[in-house]
């Protein structure tokens, strides 16, 4: 047993010798693209594997709370998995750099309602989905698109902008209360409550460390490639703070959880649209948004929202001829750097 605690620590220090210095060098020396690229797969991998954590513990800390499967997902599994996206909100926010904001968070709509969505009856399972719950939660992701559109394209979001875009999340959540039942809560302990509390609020400071990484990553690249912050970030970071969404509604779907699933992947997207983008705002009003490519790449999501939302609607269910419909969508997203 010592032998194997004494290859355990050896293990730990090797792992910090060799991370730390790299998020150190990374952070306060000159970046270039090596570094950049390394970097951000290390801030994605770290945003991945902290998500999960959290949400997983988050999870079982609503379920003792009484909450339905959709408004676990809709609620605490969908804030989890876009924390990361709200962390980079407030970061880039800070640092003045909006593109980033704005590109991240409508890159990961785009993702998560088509590439996300898209691939879950391939590497998972094909399942039914209610009519009423797409059409309601779409509906409500959609004019969140809208409204968030109408702001980008003028090139900067005000306080007052950011202050409709944070309050309309909580608008969803009304609609939706209708749609569910509430379960009998479980019997857990206050003791076990605090240690899933607990350990969710550690993954939560993990998301933010590495979209902190993530963000230092994205602006070292721009700079060294001559790429625009807004396209990296749409594209490359977009997809990146999407996989805590595709690892939580995968495992979701194995599990037989397919209205936490569906809660998560469409919550997600509405916090996106909305609430990440505004709180970066709220807190460093206004930001600076390269409108142009927001306009463009936002009414790309729009239109890929609208095609899911019906596709699911009209056939009640999502399997792979769906899948391979919202995957087609999402490739075609690359059209868009042309314009």
């Amino acid at each position: 047993m010592r032998l194997k605690a004494a290859v355990k620590d050896w293990r730990v220090v090797l792992i910090s010798a060799i991370v730390v210095p790299l998020v150190l060098i990374g952070l306060w020396l000159a970046f270039d693209v090596t570094v950049g690229i390394a970097l951000l797969v290390l801030g994605l991998v770290l945003l991945a594997f902290s998500a999960n954590k959290a949400v997983g513990h988050s999870i079982s800390v609503a379920s003792a709370l009484g909450m339905s499967p959709l408004m676990i997902g809709l609620v605490i599994v969908s804030l989890g998995t876009d924390f990361p996206e709200i962390a980079n909100s407030i970061f880039s926010s800070a640092l003045g750099h909006g593109d980033i904001n704005v590109g991240d968070s409508l890159g990961s709509v785009l993702t998560q309602m088509t590439l996300v969505l898209g691939l879950l009856p391939f590497f998972g399972r094909q399942f039914r989905v209610k009519r009423d719950e797409i059409v309601v939660l779409g509906a409500c992701e959609i004019l969140a698109l809208i409204a968030t559109i109408s702001m980008v394209e003028k090139g900067y979001i005000s306080r007052m902008n950011a202050v409709f875009l944070v309050a309309s999340w909580p608008i969803l959540l009304l609609i939706t209360r209708s749609l569910t039942q509430k379960p009998e809560a479980t019997q857990q302990t206050g003791q076990r409550l605090y240690y899933h509390l607990a350990l969710s609020l550690v993954g939560f400071g993990g998301i933010a460390v590495g979209s902190f990484i993530v963000i230092e990553s994205v602006i070292a690249m721009s700079g060294a490639l001559g790429v625009p912050e807004y396209f990296i970030s749409f594209f490359v970071v977009g997809l990146g703070t999407s996989l805590p969404e595709f690892v939580v509604d995968l495992t979701a779907i194995r599990k037989g959880q397919y209205e936490l699933a569906i809660g998560d992947a469409i919550g997600s997207c509405l916090v996106d649209a909305g609430f990440s983008i505004g709180v970066g705002s709220l807190l460093f009003a206004p930001i600076s948004i390269t409108g142009r490519f927001a306009e463009t790449t936002g009414l790309y999501a729009l239109f890929g929202s609208v095609i899911v939302i019906s596709v699911l609607a009209l056939r009640q269910k999502l399997d792979r001829r769906a899948g391979v419909i919202f995957l087609v969508i999402y490739f075609l997203s690359y059209l868009t750097l042309t314009v």
